[in-house]
């Protein structure tokens, strides 16, 4: 099982909500870690970067209107799988169609307002981390109850 890193970013619904610590907190007791996470307001040119993939879409204005319109949290999660991990925690991008018990089935309802981006990929993960994060900004380290998470 190799260790991953993988982006999320808890949208401005959730901050606005009050969820950081109930989203974070679901991630950690998964048996994942934070190497990185900060608080930020992502402006029109870094939202156009990071959602270029959709530009031309119907949705790409709102989407980018919508990234901008209050802070976000954004983290590096690193663990086995993160990437698979975090997208199986995260749920369905419709909440209606996500499975019980995930973040967007527990606290959304709608697709425009579905609290959290997650990487898809490990391409994906890779170039999105380079948007958000400098090496400097990345902290790897040793947690002592990895031996009772992660076998070896």
């Amino acid at each position: 099982m190799a260790v991953e890193r993988t982006l999320i970013i808890l949208k401005p619904d959730a901050v606005q909500r009050g969820l950081i610590g109930e989203i974070l907190g679901r991630i950690e007791r998964r048996g994942l870690k934070f190497v990185a996470l900060k608080l930020m307001q992502i402006d029109a040119q870094l939202a156009e970067r990071h959602y270029g993939v959709h530009k031309g879409k119907p949705f790409y204005a709102g989407l980018i209107e919508y990234i901008t319109s209050g802070p976000v949290v954004v983290g590096i999660v690193e663990g086995p799988s993160a990437i698979d991990a975090v997208s199986n925690l995260v749920g369905a991008t419709n909440p209606v169609a996500a499975a019980p018990g995930t973040i967007r089935a527990d606290f959304a309802v709608t697709i425009g307002r579905n609290l959290i981006h997650r990487s898809d990929g490990a391409d994906t993960a890779a170039h999105e981390i380079s948007i958000f994060f400098n090496e400097d900004e990345i902290r790897a380290w040793d947690r002592d109850t990895d031996r009772w998470i992660i076998e070896d």
